[in-house]
């Protein structure tokens, strides 16, 4: 049973403070929610609510012209621990916040209220806030996806990527006619540009490594549709899906990896088949010209425009607008961690992540499921170990694999407690070590399930080999003793 303490500071401007509180500030408050799961496991979500008043500073911040910039000068004043929040309720009456918006997101771990009335409509909006920037039931389901039932889950519950301790990336450039074009594409530098700063806001969820290939004479093993209208080619969605084997088997990045890859593909048409757009399911052309899909990777296709004149010089030469292709690339990246940003109300406003990627409380977001993640990975593996065990009598565990099993025990226990004490980065950090000692223990060398039998494939084994020479033995000795008895039963002769 996992309890999620959310710490959050409620931060009043001066006339938004509530006429029905039920005593004056400072003062805390506890809500409580039950996430359930299946019969067996739930989540309890705790926010330990700090009521109190804007200090000095924090009035001086407030007043800016914008959100954006009161966001940007509360971000210092803030607790940044990771996973916890504070909410900034404002005037009624405040321009700070757009016509029509009753609750701004900011970058941070931070957001502006529009007061409400009641304390009871406050804390109806904050709830919705903070799951927003925190958690949701339907996080929670994805994260323990293995134990929810098959008919209470979400179709999309099962699209993002499992929890790993590393993740490796690999950006492939794809030109199946080279004879046509000649492909330039400046790789490391967008990747420094780009990549590099949302995967060094990652770095404290997984390690992360990054290669890139150029792949020629690869194409995508469907024939495109000529379409007449357009004088292009079109790729419909249902036969997106055929489109991956036929080039995954020319990657090879996946057959030697420890860790999950992200495959990024860059398409380049062959001259014969260009322009070529890819349509949803409606037959509508994709504006990114791009499909993803769910734990794999992404794929875009790149049209190069044709020559002016028939006689131009082949190949062509290429160079590709790295900022066009990132941009679709690192909305794939956010898809595939189930960074999407959920369906919010109409009266939110959430700020852009800008050039990192990710706000920070969308790594929160990422950290409360994985952490949740972990601790469910574990108790499985340890209890598929001990199953094993209790299969296997006559199996030798030894030192190594015990103290690796006590260690993922503490530390999983380690990450429960810091969960229900708000410590969100000390509890990722201990089940990540929990994992570890967990796979280290059940993937032991020494524990290969064939190195032991049952007792009765013994007998099987050894019955055929040592009976014939067991017969002659024990008709020996019970000749012996047959001999013994007679000699017991003759008189003895008396001179």
């Amino acid at each position: 049973q996992v309890q999620l303490v959310v710490p959050m500071a409620v931060v009043f401007a001066p006339g938004s403070v509530p006429g029905d509180l039920p005593r004056p500030l400072p003062f805390r408050d506890v809500q409580e929610m039950e996430i359930s799961v299946n019969l067996r496991t739930s989540v309890t979500s705790r926010y330990e609510m700090r009521y109190r008043s804007t200090t000095g500073q924090e009035e001086a911040a407030l007043a800016a012209a914008t959100a954006r910039e009161a966001d940007a000068a509360l971000h210092p004043l803030q607790d940044t621990t990771l996973g916890s929040l504070t909410m900034y309720v404002v005037p009624e009456t405040s321009s700070l916040l757009p016509q029509g918006i009753n609750v701004y997101v900011g970058k941070h771990r931070s957001a502006l209220l529009r007061a409400v009335g009641s304390l009871a409509a406050l804390q109806a909006r904050l709830r919705e806030v903070t799951q927003v920037m925190s958690f949701t039931a339907t996080s929670m389901a994805a994260a323990l996806s293995d134990r929810v039932p098959d008919g209470r889950l979400n179709p999309d519950a099962r699209r993002d990527l499992k929890s790993s301790l590393g993740y490796e990336i690999t950006f492939s450039l794809l030109n199946p006619d080279p004879k046509s074009h000649t492909v330039d594409w400046d790789i490391e530098g967008a990747v420094n540009r780009y990549v590099k700063p949302v995967l060094d806001k990652l770095s404290l969820v997984a390690n992360f490594s990054v290669d890139s290939q150029i792949l020629y004479y690869a194409v995508l093993g469907v024939t495109p549709r000529y379409d007449k209208e357009s004088s292009s080619f079109l790729l419909s969605a249902h036969s997106l899906p055929h489109v991956i084997n036929p080039v995954e088997a020319r990657l090879g990045s996946s057959a030697a990896s420890l860790y999950p890859v992200l495959n990024f593909l860059l398409y380049v048409p062959e001259r014969s088949h260009s322009p070529l757009y890819i349509q949803d399911k409606d037959g509508a052309p994709v504006s990114t010209n791009a499909f993803h899909s769910p734990r794999w990777g992404g794929i875009m296709v790149y049209n190069v425009e044709a020559p002016a004149s028939p006689q131009a010089s082949l190949p062509l030469h290429v160079d590709v607008d790295m900022a066009r292709v990132m941009e679709v690339f690192l909305a794939q990246l956010r898809l595939l961690f189930g960074l999407s940003r959920e369906e919010v109300p109409p009266e939110f406003l959430l700020e852009g992540p800008g050039n990192e990627g990710l706000a920070d409380w969308e790594l929160d977001h990422l950290l409360w499921a994985h952490t949740v993640e972990n601790i469910a990975t574990v108790s499985t593996t340890l209890t598929s170990l001990a199953q094993l065990l209790d299969k296997i009598g006559n199996i030798v565990i030894k030192d190594d694999v015990a103290s690796e099993v006590y260690r993922a025990v503490a530390s999983v226990q380690s990450a429960v407690t810091k969960l229900s004490l708000g410590h969100l980065h000390a509890a990722f950090q201990a089940s990540k070590e929990a994992v570890t000692s967990s796979e280290r223990a059940f993937f032991d060398p020494s524990l290969l399930h064939l190195l032991y039998f049952p007792d009765d494939q013994k007998f099987a084994i050894y019955i055929p080999l040592f009976l014939p020479m067991a017969v002659p033995i024990l008709l020996s000795l019970a000749k012996i003793v047959r001999e013994t008895r007679q000699r017991k039963k003759e008189p003895t002769k008396m001179d």
